[in-house]
């Protein structure tokens, strides 16, 4: 093994400051010029060196990765993350589910920069596996640990009843927010009516399907 693939990144509280301005300055010109920015304009946007980025991330793909994994990370807006934590504490679900609903997709529908990110990895997914390792690595309960929070929770308390948290969560993103998703990378976008046909119908097929049997 080469003393490059064993090379540590530096560590402590200054080089973490120095990390994030890092990738700060590399999500703005990725998004701004593509994954053909030269590291000298990341560097510089960083008002770091050349050496300290590489000294961080080895490679141009290596810090792309890290751009695209923190946007995976970021949570849902304020207000999205408190709809979902009142679900558990709601008498009626399905308003409070409906309501929660609307709040996640209307974050989703209008985060255009984590859309746009999203057609960045889309158009160099093929030359980054890696990309597609740390999607997986994620997993679906990664993105966001809030919804499997909850949807484990209401499951505890016998509101829904969930034998595949994995599969539920999926399943409710793919209800709710993944055709908001599909149309963006096609540089289009669902009306506000069928946004509120896919949500209400959406919510009432998942409660159909995981509400609580009668014993």
């Amino acid at each position: 093994m080469s003393a490059e693939s064993t090379r540590r990144p530096p560590a402590g509280p200054r080089a973490e400051l120095k990390r994030q301005a890092i990738v700060r300055a590399a999500r703005e010109r990725f998004l701004r010029e593509g994954f053909g920015v030269g590291m000298d304009a990341i560097a510089a946007a960083a008002g770091v060196s050349k050496v300290t980025v590489y000294n961080h991330f080895g490679s141009k793909e290596a810090l792309f990765t890290a751009v695209v994994t923190g946007a995976l990370d970021e949570p849902l807006t304020e207000d999205a993350s408190a709809a979902l934590e009142r679900l558990t504490e709601a008498e009626d679900l399905r308003p409070a589910l409906l309501d929660a609903a609307r709040r996640w997709v209307h974050s989703v529908r209008t985060n255009d920069e984590v859309a746009a990110l999203r057609n960045l990895v889309a158009a160099e997914a093929h030359r980054l596996p890696e990309l597609g390792r740390a999607w997986q690595h994620h997993g679906a309960q990664g993105h966001h640990p809030a919804v499997a929070t909850t949807l484990r929770t209401l499951d505890e308390q016998g509101r829904l009843a969930i034998p595949d948290l994995e599969a539920a969560v999926i399943q409710l993103y793919a209800l709710l927010v993944f055709p908001h998703m599909v149309f963006g990378t096609y540089g289009t976008q669902i009306d506000d009516d069928l946004t509120e046909r896919l949500i209400t119908s959406g919510v009432d097929m998942f409660l159909a399907h995981y509400g609580p049997r009668p014993a």
